[in-house]
């Protein structure tokens, strides 16, 4: 065994163990739900005893978690780099769920809320104001999204945010078919 091969050993036996106290399981109900002596669990997690793929899979699904979910080794991907996208815009790709995408964006010059201007997709919008208020137009109605507040809305709905008086930083999280619908205007958000 390598030392990597160790290293992610050790990983998996402690991401069992872990994801078991956070679920509130004692040793015996796990090894109930995965059809394992209570030893043979404990000897798992302390790393007295091999892991075996098949014991792997049925504590999977009683963790309610996936395989991969608990063999994966991502520790060199903590760190994501931000691209840019047009002035004051950063994307955020996100490596473990690619149907979602982060922006932070600095809004400065509020655009006119002219109904026949405003943008819909498909999709989803959440978003929370970091500085400043914003002013959430959805269709016919009107929002004040002030500091440290959210707004999630489908964007189906017809819909603009500008910055009430001055520049306003906003984090948006679309789903991918909302991320979509911003891809050919990354000059503005709606």
């Amino acid at each position: 065994m390598t030392q990597e091969d160790g290293a992610l050993d050790s990983l998996v036996r402690k991401r069992i163990r872990a994801l078991r106290v956070a679920q509130g399981l004692s040793l015996e109900e796990l090894a109930g739900r995965a059809h394992l002596s209570q030893s043979t669990l404990s000897r798992i997690e302390s790393g007295h005893r091999r892991l075996a793929l098949d014991q792997l899979v049925t504590l999977a699904r009683a963790l309610d978690t996936t395989l991969d979910q608990l063999v994966e080794n991502a520790a060199e991907d903590v760190v994501i780099t931000p691209m840019t996208h047009g002035p004051g815009t950063l994307t955020w790709p996100m490596k473990a769920d690619p149907s979602f995408s982060i922006m932070r964006r600095r809004l400065t010059a509020a655009r006119t809320e002219d109904p026949a201007k405003l943008r819909a997709h498909p999709g989803r919008e959440w978003f929370v104001v970091l500085s400043g208020t914003a002013v959430l137009t959805l269709a016919n109605r009107t929002y004040r999204i002030e500091k440290n507040h959210a707004a999630e809305f489908p964007t189906m709905l017809p819909h603009a945010i500008t910055p009430e008086r001055g520049p306003c930083d906003i984090l948006f999280i679309f789903d991918r078919q909302a991320r979509r619908g911003h891809r050919d205007t990354d000059d503005q958000v709606d």
